[in-house]
C-alpha cells in the first residue's frame, strides 16, 4: 500500500525534461528547477538536514512528475522535502491561515456580507498584505451567507432515481460557491442519480501543499471516516474539485504516506464529476437533451486535472453542447497553484506563469472561460476580467435546469 516516493529518484537520468516544462523555473530565477530541487538534491538529504530554501518557490503544480519519462515522483519528493523544511523552520501565520479553508469559512459565513465588503476595500487588502503577507491584488473568494450543506438539507430530493452517488463538495462549494455545488447536484439528478450529501470537512490538501503534514493527515483521516462507510455500502463518490478529488484518489497516500484501507477504498470509489459524466456518455447513459448555447468559451484544464490521467473529460462534455464554440487552450498552468499565488512574495511569479493563458483568453474575446479548479477560476477571472465558470455551469445552463 505504501509508495516508495524517494526510491523513484534512482530512475532519474537527468534528461532535464522536467526543467523544460516547469512553469515556475521559467518565470523566476529564485527556483532552480525541479531536477535540481528534487532528485539531484534529494540524494544528499538525510533526516534532520536542512533543505535549500529555494524549494519553497516550487508551486507544487505537479507538471514535472507528469512529464517525467522515467516515472520519477519529482513533485512528491519536493512536497516531502518542503514539509521537512517547515518542521525545521516553522510555518508562517499566513500559511497556517490560508491552508484552513474550513476554519475561514466557518468564521466568515455568519458575517459574510460584511466580510466580503471589507475585503473588497483597498485599505483592508493593504493591511492584509502588510500584516499577513497576502498580496493586495491576489484573487480572494467571496463567502456565502448560506452553506451548500444547509441548502442541500432543505432541498426536496426528486423521486424515481435509479442509482445513488455521494457528493464530496469540498470547502469551496460549501462556503464560497454553493451555487456551483447545487448545479452539480441538479446535473447528477437530471441524469438519474439520487445525490447523498454527507457532512464533511477539508481533505487536507491546502495544509499538505504548504508543508504542514501532521494536521493535513488529521483532516484527511476525519474526512475518510465519513466517506468510507458510504463507499463500503457500494456508493460511488464524486467530486467537482479536481484537486480535492485527486487528493483522495492518490495524493494523500503517495505524499502524506497514509497507509489506510479506508482511504484506499475511498480512492477507488472516487470520480471527478466530469469523468463520471463522460463515462456515462461513453456507456450511452448520459442525457444529451442539451439546448444550444451560442457562446465562445476557452477551456483551461488545471494541472491537478492532468494529474488524474483521464484525458480532458470536461472538454469532451462541452463539445456535446450545440452551438458552443469551445477553444482548447494549450497552456500548462495558470500560476496560482492553490494558495501559492496568494502570497506576497509569489504573486508576481504566479502572474508571469499565467501570462500566456491570460493573453489567449483576452485574444479569444470570449463571453467567459471554463476551468475545473476553483482557485484557478478565481485567479483567471481576476487576472483577465473575464468570468470563469466550472464546466458544470455550462452543462447546467444547456440542460436548462432551475
Amino acid at each position: 500500500m505504501s509508495v516508495d516516493i524517494r526510491g523513484s529518484l534512482d530512475n532519474c537520468v537527468k534528461c532535464t525534461i522536467c526543467e523544460t516544462f516547469c512553469p515556475v523555473a521559467q518565470a523566476t530565477p529564485l527556483f532552480p528547477g525541479p531536477k535540481y530541487a528534487g532528485p539531484q538534491s534529494e540524494r544528499y538529504r538525510e533526516p534532520g538536514t536542512s533543505v535549500d530554501a529555494s524549494l519553497d518557490y516550487c508551486s507544487g503544480c505537479g507538471i514535472c512528475t507528469q512529464v517525467c519519462p522515467q516515472g520519477v515522483d519529482i513533485a512528491e519528493i519536493n512536497a516531502r522535502a518542503r514539509a521537512q523544511m517547515r518542521t525545521e523552520r516553522g510555518m508562517p501565520l499566513r500559511d497556517r491561515l490560508i491552508a484552513r479553508p474550513t476554519l475561514l469559512g466557518r468564521l466568515a459565513q455568519p458575517v459574510a456580507p460584511v466580510a466580503n465588503a471589507v475585503m473588497r476595500t483597498g485599505l483592508a487588502r493593504r493591511a492584509a498584505e502588510s500584516a499577513l503577507g497576502i498580496h493586495r491584488d491576489a484573487a480572494l473568494p467571496s463567502f456565502s451567507a448560506r452553506t451548500l450543506q444547509s441548502r442541500a438539507r432543505r432541498r426536496r430530493r426528486p423521486g424515481g432515481a435509479g442509482r445513488t452517488v455521494v457528493y464530496f463538495h469540498g470547502c469551496a462549494a460549501n462556503y464560497n460557491e454553493p451555487d456551483v455545488g447545487m448545479m452539480a447536484i441538479e446535473v447528477l439528478e437530471h441524469n438519474g442519480f439520487e445525490v447523498i450529501v454527507p457532512p464533511q470537512g477539508c481533505c487536507g490538501l491546502p495544509l499538505q501543499s504548504n508543508g504542514n503534514f501532521g494536521p493535513a493527515r488529521s483532516h484527511t483521516r476525519e474526512l475518510v471516516s465519513r466517506l468510507a462507510p458510504l463507499a463500503r455500502d457500494g456508493h460511488m463518490i464524486v467530486a467537482n474539485s479536481t484537486s480535492c478529488g485527486l487528493m483522495l484518489k492518490r495524493e494523500a497516500r503517495e505524499i502524506l504516506g497514509i497507509d489506510d484501507p479506508d482511504l484506499a477504498l475511498v480512492g477507488e470509489r472516487m470520480f471527478d464529476i466530469c469523468e463520471l459524466l463522460r463515462d456515462l456518455h461513453d456507456a450511452g447513459e448520459l442525457r444529451t437533451d442539451f439546448h444550444p448555447l451560442p457562446m465562445r468559451v476557452p477551456y483551461h484544464q488545471p494541472c491537478q486535472g492532468r494529474g488524474h490521467g483521464f484525458g480532458k473529460p470536461a472538454l469532451d462534455l462541452l463539445r456535446l453542447i450545440p452551438e458552443l464554440e469551445v477553444i482548447e487552450t494549450d497552456r500548462e498552468c495558470c500560476g496560482v497553484a492553490g494558495t501559492y499565488g496568494l502570497k506576497k512574495e509569489k504573486y508576481e511569479i504566479a502572474m508571469r506563469v499565467g501570462a500566456s493563458l491570460f493573453a489567449d483568453i483576452a485574444e479569444a474575446r470570449a463571453d467567459c472561460t471554463a476551468c475545473d479548479s476553483e482557485t484557478c477560476r478565481w485567479h483567471i477571472a481576476k487576472a483577465t476580467g473575464v468570468p470563469a465558470l466550472h464546466p458544470l455551469e455550462l452543462l447546467h445552463r444547456a440542460y436548462r435546469l432551475s
